[in-house]
């Protein structure tokens, strides 16, 4: 199994949970803080392409970030909407587990336990 790699916030409170249900299970995990380690935009297509439902699923489209948007994201190519991301990672969700073939976005235990085998 490959490492298994945890994009957080801090103050999040879902990747607070989830770092606390990793810790309590003895999980190894690498630790990225979102804002400060934003995934490369290698890292991101690898991340889209473990997506079952790709951008949707990984944007936090709640957010103010989002909402604030002056372009429609339809509109762009996908190396421009990475590129965005990339500027403004408040745009993705999180916590965003990975251990290279499988992904969780969110607080989810039951898919935790899938992708810490």
């Amino acid at each position: 199994m490959s490492q298994l790699t945890f994009f957080t916030y801090p103050s999040c409170t879902s990747c607070r949970k989830t770092k606390k249900w990793l810790t309590a299970h003895s999980i190894d995990f690498e630790e990225r803080h979102l804002f400060r380690e934003t995934p490369s935009s290698r890292e991101l297509l690898k991340i889209l392409s473990l997506t079952t439902s790709g951008l949707d699923e990984l944007l936090a489209t709640r957010s103010q970030t989002y909402k604030k948007l002056e372009q429609n994201l339809e509109e762009l190519s996908l190396s421009e909407v990475v590129q965005m991301v990339i500027k403004e990672p408040k745009l993705l969700r999180r916590p965003i587990l990975t251990n290279g073939d499988k992904i969780v976005i969110g607080y989810n235990p039951d898919a935790f336990k899938n992708i810490a085998k």
